[in-house]
């Protein structure tokens, strides 16, 4: 019976491990006015994180040594254009209506899983019109609750790529 124990917690414990080994977090290359960089982010507080309200740049958790569970995105995903957060399982993808494009988060179970690409160049952008990336908002610093020194928060959006601001284009990920 202990064998058996023992062998159950060996599984979950390397579950674990394999599930956060999978995990990375996409960053804005530029760290802007925060050494700890900003990361996308579900907005709302971690595992209480609401998918409704959609995605924001975050001062990046993992200083804190581990991956959030609403910045985490699954690293295999994303070499095929997917950007699958399996911590809500959901992912992020493009409603577009009368040429504005907007990221939301829903389920991954259509077609357009593939909205959005990352780029050579660092840009995650439209796949159907490349001149679209992914930006943060220049003027939408706001501070957050907690955090030491206090988290910052801003706003993203599908902006025209534009070389003036590139620097809020530009993404990259890690683990």
């Amino acid at each position: 019976m202990k064998i058996l124990i023992l062998v159950f917690c060996l599984f979950i414990l390397s579950k674990n491990i394999s599930y956060s080994s999978e995990l990375v977090e996409i960053y804005l290359l530029d760290n802007l006015d925060d050494e700890r960089g900003f990361c996308i982010d579900i907005k709302g507080h971690k595992s209480r994180a609401s998918i409704e309200k959609g995605i924001q740049a975050h001062t990046c958790y993992s200083y804190q040594g581990q991956i959030s569970i609403d910045q985490g995105f699954k690293k295999q995903s994303l070499t095929n254009s997917i950007f699958y957060i399996p911590g809500f399982s959901v992912c992020m993808k493009v409603k577009s209506d009368n040429f504005k494009h907007k990221t939301i988060l829903s389920k991954c179970d259509n077609m357009e899983l593939n909205s959005l690409a990352f780029s050579e160049s660092n840009e995650i952008h439209l796949t159907k019109d490349k001149s679209y990336c992914l930006t943060v908002v220049e003027n939408s610093l706001r501070k957050g609750k907690g955090g030491s020194p206090i988290h910052k928060m801003r706003d993203i959006e599908l902006l025209k790529c534009n070389k003036n601001i590139h620097h809020l284009q530009k993404w990259g990920y890690r683990n």
